[in-house]
C-alpha cells in the first residue's frame, strides 16, 4: 500500500501557504497577493498584504469581489459563484511539483465578465488539466465594477488593471517555489481578460514579466473615459451623492451593486450603453494599449496567440430575445450598428454581399463584432509577422440557436467539457477530441511559443478549431478573389444579382472585409 502524500507547504513572500493534493496536483486556493481592497484601501491602488506567521491553509477559494449577479437568461448559461468575505485579492496555483528546481513553464489566467462579472471560482476554469500536462497554473480574483474601473477625481484610475498586474508581479516573485519558471509566465485571458492581458502587455510597469501572451475574444483597447465617467455620474444620481471616490466609499457594497446593475443594464458589446473599461490614465496607462503594442516598442519579444470565435455575438444577443428584436428592427438596427461601428453605409453593404442569407441580426452581429474584436486583433497580428499566431473557434453549442459563440471555446481550452458548468453553454456531448487539440495547443504555447501552427504572416494563416479535425485556413492571396468583392459590393448597390464566389472559409471572407478596409476600398466614415 502506498502511504498519503502529506498536504504540501510552499513559502511566499508573506508567510508558508498549506494546500492539498488532489489527483497527483498540488492545489494551492485562495493565497493572497494584496491587503483587502476595504476600508482606507477602497478605490486605491492595491498594496501588499498583511505577513502571517506560522502556516495558512490554502484549501480553498477565497472571497471573490463584489459583483452583480448574471441575468436570469444569462445565469442558465454562465456559472458565477460568489464566496463571501473582504480577502478578495486572492489567486489560486496548481502545480504538478511544488518546490524549487522544476523550472516548469507558467500560465497565468485572468477570468472574463465585462470587468463586471466573473472570478478565478468559475468551475470552468480549473487548473488540473493545465498542472496534469506539466503546467504551473496560476489563476487570479480583481477588483470589477466601479470598484475596480470607476472614474473619480479623487482616486487613481484602474485599480482592477492595478490588481492584476499586482498579482503578475507576485507570481513572478513566487512562482519559482511553486515548481514555476519565472522567465517562462504565458499571461492568457479572455474577454475582458483579454483586454486586460493587452494592457498589461503595453504597460510600462509590465515589461520584462510576461514571455508569451494569449488574448481570447478581446483586444487590447483602452475606453472612452467620458463613458465610464458617466455611468459613475449616473450611479452618483441615482444614490444622491458626489460622483467622488469619497463619497461612494461610504455605500454600503450591496446598494453600490444594485445601482450599478440598474444603472448598467442596457449595456453591452452590441448597444453600447454607459459602463465601465479600462482609460487612459497616464500612468500604468499612459497611451491607448492597442496603438502601444500597433507601432511602439511595447511588449516586443512577446509571442502571441490570438483568436475568436465564429459566432461571438450570439452569446450577447440570443439570450433574452435580442437576436428577434434586432431582425424585427430591420434598417433601424443596422443604422445603430454603422454608428456604434463609425462606419459608413458602403461597409454594411460589403458584408450583405459577403453573407447574402443573412438576417438583420447576423449582419449586426458579425459587422460589430468584427469593429470591436477581430479587426484589432487582425491590426496586432500583422504588426507582429512571426511572432504571432491566429485562430479561430468554429465549433457550434450544442443548444440551440448559440451556435460557435462568446465563451463557449472555455471549456475545451481548460478540458474541462465533462463538468455541468460548461455544459451550459456547450450543451451535451462536446467533443473531446477538440478539447485535446484545444488544450494542446495552449500547453505547447506555454512551453516553447509553438502551438502547433505557422506564425501570421501575408499568407494570413488561421488555425480552425471546428468540427473534425483542426485545419489552418489562408486569407485571400489572389487579387480576383478581393475585386470579386468590390464588384458584389458595387452590384448590390446597383440591385444586381450577385453571383457567389468559389466555397471560401468564413475567416477568409470576414479577412477580404479587413483587407478592403486597410486598402480604402471599402471607407469608414468619419
Amino acid at each position: 500500500m502506498t502511504a498519503e502524500r502529506t498536504n504540501p507547504v510552499v513559502g511566499t513572500p508573506y508567510g508558508a501557504v498549506r494546500g492539498r493534493y488532489e489527483n497527483g496536483i498540488a492545489v494551492f486556493r485562495g493565497i493572497p497577493y494584496a491587503a483587502p481592497p476595504f476600508g482606507p484601501h477602497r478605490f486605491r491602488p492595491p498594496v501588499p498584504p498583511e505577513p502571517w506567521t506560522g502556516v495558512r491553509d490554502a484549501l480553498a477559494f477565497g472571497p471573490t469581489p463584489p459583483k452583480s449577479p448574471y441575468s436570469e437568461a444569462f445565469a442558465k448559461l454562465l456559472s458565477d459563484p460568489v464566496v463571501p468575505g473582504d480577502d478578495c485579492l486572492n489567486l489560486n496555483v496548481w502545480t504538478p511539483e511544488p518546490g524549487p528546481g522544476a523550472r516548469l513553464p507558467v500560465m497565468v489566467w485572468l477570468h472574463g465578465g465585462a470587468l463586471t462579472r466573473g472570478s478565478s471560482a468559475v468551475p470552468v476554469y480549473d487548473g488540473q488539466a493545465f498542472a496534469r500536462d506539466g503546467v504551473v497554473f496560476v489563476s487570479v480574483n480583481y477588483r470589477l465594477g466601479v470598484e475596480g474601473y470607476g472614474l473619480f477625481p479623487d482616486a487613481p484610475a484602474n485599480p482592477g488593471l492595478r490588481d492584476q498586474l499586482a498579482a503578475l508581479r507576485w507570481v513572478h516573485e513566487s512562482v519559482a517555489a511553486f515548481g514555476g519558471d519565472p522567465d517562462r509566465i504565458t499571461l492568457f485571458g479572455q474577454s475582458a481578460g483579454a483586454i486586460s492581458t493587452g494592457a498589461l502587455l503595453a504597460a510600462p510597469q509590465a515589461q520584462g514579466l510576461v514571455r508569451r501572451a494569449v488574448l481570447q475574444s478581446g483586444p487590447p483597447e483602452a475606453f472612452d473615459r467620458d463613458k465610464v465617467r458617466r455611468m459613475v455620474r449616473r450611479m452618483a444620481t441615482r444614490l444622491k451623492i458626489p460622483a467622488t471616490a469619497e463619497a461612494f466609499a461610504a455605500v454600503d457594497r450591496e446598494l453600490l451593486l444594485r445601482t450599478q446593475a440598474d444603472v448598467g443594464r442596457l449595456s453591452s458589446p452590441v448597444l453600447g450603453g454607459p459602463t465601465f473599461g479600462i482609460v487612459i490614465d497616464g500612468d500604468l496607462v499612459p497611451r491607448d494599449p492597442l496603438e502601444a503594442l500597433v507601432d511602439g516598442e511595447a511588449g516586443r519579444g512577446v509571442d502571441l496567440m490570438l483568436g475568436w470565435t465564429r459566432d461571438e455575438y450570439r452569446l450577447w444577443l440570443v439570450p433574452g430575445g435580442l437576436h428577434e428584436r434586432v431582425d424585427r428592427l430591420g434598417a433601424v438596427a443596422l443604422a445603430g450598428a454603422m454608428a456604434r461601428c463609425h462606419c459608413g453605409v458602403e461597409v454594411a453593404r460589403g458584408y450583405r454581399a459577403l453573407h447574402p442569407g443573412a438576417g438583420t441580426a447576423e449582419t449586426v452581429g458579425q459587422l460589430v463584432t468584427d469593429h470591436l474584436l477581430r479587426y484589432p486583433l487582425h491590426r496586432l497580428a500583422e504588426a507582429r509577422p512571426g511572432t504571432s499566431h491566429v485562430y479561430e473557434f468554429a465549433w457550434p453549442s450544442n443548444l440551440p440557436d448559440l451556435g460557435s459563440c462568446h465563451a463557449l471555446e472555455l471549456g475545451f481550452v481548460f478540458d474541462t467539457g465533462d463538468i455541468p458548468e460548461s455544459a451550459k453553454l456547450a450543451g451535451q456531448g462536446a467533443p473531446q477530441e477538440l478539447a485535446d487539440a484545444m488544450h494542446g495547443a495552449w500547453v505547447r504555447f506555454a512551453v516553447d511559443g509553438d502551438p502547433g501552427w505557422q506564425t501570421w504572416d501575408d499568407t494570413h494563416p488561421v488555425r480552425i478549431f471546428g468540427e473534425g479535425a483542426p485545419y489552418v485556413a489562408h486569407g485571400p492571396r489572389d487579387p480576383e478573389f478581393a475585386l470579386w468583392a468590390a464588384d458584389a459590393e458595387a452590384k448590390e448597390a446597383a440591385a444586381v444579382p450577385v453571383e457567389r464566389p468559389p466555397a471560401r472559409s468564413a475567416t477568409e471572407l470576414r479577412s477580404v472585409v479587413r483587407r478592403l478596409r486597410r486598402t480604402g476600398d471599402v471607407r469608414r466614415s468619419s
